[in-house]
């Protein structure tokens, strides 16, 4: 079995950081962004990382039933949202669910999704891990990866067509690079010159399907070219470089300039999902080798080097964070399901008489003979 290597296939990737995060490179010219703005980006790196830890330890007890972790991959979300503004939009796939908690949701919002609960903006009806967040301007996503693709550069056009000078990010994966939501959306995208940026994640594996075996192309980012488009192929785990290419990409969408696709490699240190066992398809050498490139260090070997932060500061971030999640792991656990009634609103104005009559019946039967047995299963991902 071949190893996936961050420079294997001899494509040059944008980077910043030495490989231990010590320094900048000599090479590096990008935009560089503020203190602020890296320990913003460290603090989202940070907290994805113990709320998937915390997730991950919920699913296997039982207590929440899917979870699609992000381990490995912060630098690659976290750094590239961050040059997103509060009216530009994010279209997610499976592992940016963080970023609606670097925007400004609330932890307790984000848990109660995980959930299910009465409180969870989407009334139980999507799967865990599935987020929304309508405040900011996160939409939900279907795991049906690429199909959120046309949806984003429908908002891109709609917002060019207003004036707006308002961008989206529009996240997918390797795997969904195969999608034909994704040729659709380019090719629209390219055509229309919608002010979007594409932002590929690619993390080595589509479940079982290495990269490798993906597409013949020398690299995600040189599909650019074939739909009039410029593309860049950026180190993932360098949250300096993902931010100044993102800068570059954010800016040129915002002028009026076109779409822009930027491919990020990094790596999934985890299981697609917590339904996945990844020691059935991928060599333990090559976790260990991604291992020792773990984006989260790297950036703090980073920020010490510049005495932003130290492990004290980290240490002491780490327990406020935890504290945090378990907060709303116990909000949640104390919230009840949705109303029944929740299954028949939002969709019509006012419920057709036949779904009113299945809710009263429903209701009338509960009262009568109490709840159903609930049944156990296994979710399919």
């Amino acid at each position: 079995m071949t190893i996936r290597k961050l420079d294997s296939d001899g494509v040059q990737l944008r980077k910043a950081l030495t490989a231990d995060g010590t320094s900048l490179l000599k090479s590096f010219k990008g935009t560089m962004p503020s203190d602020d703005e890296l320990l913003a980006i460290h603090r989202a790196m940070l907290t994805t990382r113990l709320m998937d830890d915390r997730m991950i330890k919920l699913q296997r007890q039982g207590r929440v039933g899917f979870v699609g972790s992000s381990t490995g991959q912060e630098a690659a979300i976290h750094a590239s949202a961050a040059v997103f503004g509060d009216d530009d939009w994010i279209f997610s796939a499976l592992r940016e669910g963080g970023i609606t908690i670097q925007r400004g949701m609330s932890m307790r919002e984000y848990v109660a999704h995980m959930f299910g609960n009465a409180e969870d903006s989407a009334k139980g009806r999507q799967m865990p891990n599935h987020f929304q967040c309508k405040e900011v301007n996160f939409p939900s996503w279907s795991s049906v990866l690429g199909t959120q693709l046309p949806h984003a550069v429908g908002v891109a056009l709609a917002m060019k067509k207003r004036g707006d000078k308002s961008v989206v990010a529009a996240y997918t994966g390797d795997g969904a690079t195969s999608s034909s939501g994704f040729h659709s959306a380019m090719n629209f995208a390219g055509v229309m010159k919608a002010p979007v940026v594409f932002i590929v994640i690619d993390n080595g594996w589509a479940i079982s399907v290495p990269s490798s075996k993906q597409t013949a192309s020398k690299s995600y980012g040189t599909k650019a070219k074939a739909y009039g488009m410029p593309g860049f192929d950026v180190d993932g785990n360098d949250a300096v470089a993902v931010f100044a290419t993102m800068s570059e990409a954010a800016e040129h969408a915002r002028s009026q300039q076109g779409p822009v696709l930027v491919n990020l490699r990094s790596y999934r240190m985890e299981g697609h999902s917590s339904s996945d066992d990844p020691t059935r398809y991928r060599d333990a050498k090559e976790v260990e080798y991604w291992s020792t490139r773990d984006p989260l260090p790297r950036l703090e070997r980073f920020l010490s080097k510049r005495e932003l932060l130290n492990a004290d500061q980290v240490e002491a971030l780490s327990q406020e964070l935890t504290s945090e999640i378990s907060d709303a792991v116990n909000h949640a656990e104390s919230i009840e399901d949705p109303p029944l009634e929740s299954l028949v609103e939002d969709v019509f104005a006012t419920p057709p008489r036949h779904l009113t009559k299945q809710v009263v019946d429903a209701l009338r039967i509960i009262d009568e003979q109490g709840e159903a047995d609930n049944l156990q299963g296994k979710f399919p991902l």
